[in-house]
């Protein structure tokens, strides 16, 4: 009986070991709270268009509000140069650079938000454009992207057999008069000459012969 006794008190022992041991056990995945998501430390990034450029119709905008993501939106410039916003209804955003408008939208938004903080970014400069023609597959109008290069340009556009890649010219209207600006298209993409792949404005047309 007495034997019986203590083979009963081990048996006790060993299974109160066990639970202690899987209550401190580190790798238990019901003991490990979830960590909760940091806070951002800094307010979204400033626009990424030029700081001189100036809105249009039909670019679409990014409009971010610090800590206020109801405030948030993407959406285009209508045909009347406005845009809609929450609280504010319609904004005058043509005419403006991405800074100027910025400046409005948070004197606007003092009536609703403590100290706003407001970022604009041009994610699609569609009111500016430039031109691609000749010898290339796509021809026509292009969309004036922030930053856009001679070659960013060409490399949708496509060449056709009969492109001369090394005599492709930029036509730029410069104080009311067409200027000439050369292109050499095979050296450009070989690392020579970047001074030829010049950034794009609106209004400039790309000649593949």
């Amino acid at each position: 009986m007495e034997k019986v006794m203590k083979v009963a008190c081990l048996a006790l022992l060993g299974f109160a070991t066990i639970g202690v041991w899987a209550q401190d056990d580190p790798d238990n995945s019901a003991a490990k709270p979830e960590k909760a998501a940091a806070p951002e430390a800094h307010p979204p990034s400033a626009t990424s268009a030029p700081a001189d450029y100036v809105i249009g119709a039909d670019d679409t905008l990014r409009i971010a509000v610090w800590n206020e993501p109801n405030l948030n939106a993407t959406l285009p410039v209508r045909p009347d140069g406005k845009i809609s916003l929450p609280l504010l209804d319609d904004v005058q955003a043509a005419g403006l650079t991405p800074l100027q408008l910025r400046d409005v939208i948070k004197e606007k938004l003092k009536k609703f938000v403590t100290d706003p903080r407001v970022t604009v970014v041009v994610t699609a400069m569609n009111s500016q454009r430039i031109f691609v023609t000749g010898e290339v597959t796509h021809s026509g109008a292009v969309a004036l992207l922030p930053n856009m290069t001679m070659l960013q340009a060409l490399a949708g556009a496509g060449f056709t057999q009969f492109a001369n890649l090394k005599a492709i010219y930029l036509l730029r209207i410069r104080d009311g008069q067409q200027t000439k600006i050369p292109f050499n298209y095979k050296d450009v993409v070989k690392g020579n000459h970047p001074e030829q792949n010049i950034l794009l404005k609106p209004g400039d047309t790309i000649v593949v012969p």
